[in-house]
């Protein structure tokens, strides 16, 4: 039975009704989504608190304190953007970016000790990112024009 004749005989919205499988990728998306969230916001404490080990590393990177404040307050914002809606796209795209750097970083400058962490969590959230591509149209439309901007 085909979507349209089921929104007919059911006389639900098909705006209102996900298909099964697009429904899952949403819930698989808001799932990863939410514990890379977790993830992020706590290691931002971490470098916004100063964490003993957490200095340690941004020491030996060589770029001082003022880059582990940015990068805290990079990941925690980040944290709050891949749970608002309009904003997990760019949230997931920034974090590509970050991660990039992260695993250059740890290749070189720390030798590669721990390079499977970032590398794994920048598959997560490239697959977080191109899920939420949508959401950066809607994201510019409603710069646009916040009047006309529909969501998702």
């Amino acid at each position: 039975m085909s979507q349209q004749t089921m929104t007919r005989r059911t006389g639900t919205s098909s705006a209102t009704t996900q298909p099964a499988p697009r429904r899952r990728v949403n819930i698989t998306l808001w799932v990863l989504q939410s514990l890379a969230a977790a993830m992020f916001a706590l290691g931002g404490i971490n470098k916004l608190a100063g964490e003993a080990q957490t200095v340690a590393g941004f020491n030996e990177i060589g770029l001082g304190d003022w880059f582990r404040y940015l990068i805290g307050a990079l990941e925690l914002a980040g944290a709050i953007g891949l749970l608002i809606p309009v904003l997990s796209g760019l949230a997931g795209l920034a974090f590509v970016g970050l991660l990039i750097g992260a695993v250059i970083t740890q290749a070189v400058v720390f030798d590669g000790e721990m390079v499977a962490l970032p590398a794994v969590v920048l598959v997560v959230v490239a697959i977080i990112a191109w899920g939420r591509r949508r959401r950066n149209a809607d994201l510019v439309a409603l710069l646009k024009n916040p009047r006309r901007a529909r969501t998702r």
